[in-house]
């Protein structure tokens, strides 16, 4: 939210050239205001949707008028390359952004600082760099959730609006929900996304399975909000849209209504629903009971009150009244020709049969069924010393050896499952466990740590071998103890080298802070040990942010690693440095170097491979608490 504000802050001091204008206003007139008047009365006014201040026009010349996608699939440009710090940041958390959209299927995520201006968007519509308050939008049911986030008193509140026609979306049915953005007690933003229509007609048409479902031939779900118009698709306007809309012209409804169903091929806002079981759900009532439904059809209706955060909505589950009853009335001759006989039959033969074989069996078939659902301690009692006796004693038998193996199994199991975390990651060790065994991905934006223990191996050869192994295993514990303060994942040790990286498991904007601190504590922790136990011993440690290749290598001992150039930088820059100090590349640099102070070291060449500028961290900073991430965040 930061780096979006300033950087837009910056473009306004910057020059729109005229071709930018000219473009935008084609893109406008050939796109935006062509797709909204088929959605709209009258003839909208191009000069009321064009952006107006400098950095709006910039910014949507770059990231819509100028953007080589169609519309739909603006959000696919990561970096027009422009050179603008904008464009910079957006190049960077973009990526992230849109996943996130994607991921969870939210239609679109907005930023918008404290003026009301949207200085970022994932989908790029033609409400980024609008501002909701006194823009053409400041009417919108999104403005409405930016004004209640802006007048929030504190953290944690939430704003749900409810589904209206949106201009930005071409007059399509949105809803939105927003939080307001804090640094500490600074407000400084707000964040929004546009929910998702699709999720929402998903959830409630089980992905258009009615039958599967057990809905039937006429059965449905849908939703209704108080101003008694539909919140979720209707069943008939899917399956059968024509003859949908002749029903609807058939009860009376408007020429204009049924043909902004058919235009935006969907009923929520559109289609009303005034039924009795509507009415009697938004009065808080809940309950079952024949009525005609919004087709003047006679249907079974199931309805209830649905309350989320404020949005008085209803639910419904109906089916025509003719189906629901139908296999009843075909089932009830049945019974009646039927039931009497083979009541009586089935009477006189159970009784029969009970005193003879039915009881030892039922006895023996409960305990199997315990065993089958897991109670291991299911023993049959037999007082009998025939068949059924033996036959007891052989079940009992087999129980007590199954639950031997059972605990047996189920003690190995845990151990494994202790091994395999000791080893890799949470994330790692499921899909292990899952029977994947090939394990390889690319993963963007992780800090790599590379160190080396200084005067180890001197130091090992005036000592035995368990000495070595138990004062490696004191430091290596510290340092493992450290990546969980500082969420960090070990990789591997070599000898007295220890290798880490953050941002692997669980993507950290904050990776390279998080690596340097750690860094830092290292440095500490071993000169303090050192001096604890009168050794001569130093870290050097490099430092890397990058991209990486991760996966699991072997194939009956495995190991979890990464690769790439920011991996083999890192190395370079450790055995590069000096004993007791960090060495860090130049990404590292430009990012953290208003929270650190670091010294050019110059230039590293090694034959055969690129010259690297390296950074050093200068150490008078221990002092300072390296517990200094409120500052970052």
């Amino acid at each position: 939210m930061q780096e979006f504000k300033t950087a837009y802050r910056q473009l306004e001091q910057s020059t729109v050239p005229a071709d930018f204008d000219a473009k935008i206003d084609t893109f406008y007139r050939t796109e935006f205001l062509t797709k909204l008047t088929r959605t709209n009365e009258g003839s909208p006014v191009l000069a009321s949707y064009t952006p107006k201040t400098t950095a709006a026009r910039y910014l949507q010349y770059h990231y819509i008028a100028a953007n080589p996608n169609p519309v739909g699939k603006k959000l696919l440009l990561d970096n027009p390359g422009d050179a603008s710090a904008y464009s910079r940041a957006h190049a960077r958390y973009h990526p992230i952004f849109r996943n996130i959209v994607e991921k969870y299927g939210y239609y679109d995520m907005f930023l918008i600082d404290p003026e009301g201006t949207v200085v970022y968007t994932v989908f790029k519509e033609a409400d980024f760099t609008t501002n909701f308050t006194n823009g053409p939008y400041n009417e919108s049911n999104l403005a409405s959730a930016i004004a209640a986030a802006r007048q929030a008193n504190g953290k944690g509140y939430v704003k749900i609006v409810d589904f209206k026609p949106y201009s930005p979306s071409y007059g399509a049915p949105a809803a939105f929900i927003a939080t307001p953005i804090f640094n500490g007690s600074q407000f400084i933003g707000i964040l929004a996304f546009q929910l998702p229509v699709d999720k929402i007609n998903n959830v409630m048409t089980g992905n258009k399975n009615w039958k599967k479902n057990g809905l039937g031939d006429s059965g449905e779900t849908y939703l209704v909000g108080s101003d008694y118009l539909m919140r979720s698709a209707s069943r008939f306007q899917i399956e059968d849209p024509e003859g949908h809309a002749k029903t609807l012209r058939s009860i009376g409804t408007d020429e204009k209504t049924v043909k902004k169903i058919k235009e935006f091929n969907t009923t929520i806002l559109l289609q009303e629903v005034q039924t009795k079981a509507v009415k009697e759900a938004l009065f808080g009532k809940q309950g079952t009971e024949a009525i005609d439904d919004y087709r003047n059809i006679p249907v079974l209706s199931s309805y209830a009150p649905l309350e989320i955060n404020g949005l008085k909505w209803v639910i419904l589950a109906e089916i025509d009244v003719s189906e629901a009853y139908a296999s009843i009335h075909s089932f009830e001759k049945k019974v009646l020709i039927g039931a009497t006989l083979i009541i009586v039959l089935i009477t006189l033969v159970a009784m029969w049969l009970t005193s003879i074989f039915v009881r030892p069996i039922n006895t023996l078939i409960k305990s199997a069924r315990k065993v089958g659902a897991g109670e291991f301690d299911a023993v049959v009692k037999s007082g009998s010393q025939d068949e059924f006796g033996d036959l007891a004693k052989s079940f009992n038998q087999t129980i007590g050896s199954l639950r031997t193996e059972t605990q047996l199994i189920y003690r190995e199991n845990r151990e494994n499952e202790a091994l395999v975390l000791s080893i890799f990651s949470p994330a790692i060790a499921k899909r292990l466990k899952q029977g994947d065994r090939e394990i390889a991905e690319q993963i963007s934006n992780v800090s790599v740590l590379f160190s080396d223990l200084h005067q180890f191996t001197k130091l090992t050869q005036s000592m035995s071998p368990q000495e070595v192994v138990r004062l490696l295993n004191e430091l290596v514990t510290g340092f493992d103890e450290m990546t969980d303060k500082y969420g960090l994942e070990k990789i591997k040790t070599i000898g007295d080298g220890y290798m880490a990286v953050c941002g692997l498991g669980m993507p950290r904007l904050d990776h390279d802070k998080r690596t340097v601190d750690f860094a830092l504590e290292m440095l500490s922790f071993v000169r303090r040990f050192s001096y604890e136990k009168d050794l001569h011993l130093d870290l050097r440690i490099g430092i890397n942010s990058g991209d990486v290749v991760a996966g699991v290598i072997g194939k009956n001992k495995l190991l979890y690693d990464v690769w790439g150039d920011t991996v083999n930088i890192a190395n370079r820059l450790k055995s590069a440095c000096p004993p007791g100090t960090i060495l860090v590349s130049q990404d590292i640099c430009s990012r953290l170097h208003d929270l650190y102070d670091f010294e050019l070291v110059g230039e590293i060449q090694e034959p055969g491979k690129e010259k690297l500028v390296a950074w050093q961290i200068k150490t008078s900073k221990l002092s300072v608490s390296v517990r200094e991430e409120e500052v970052y965040e």
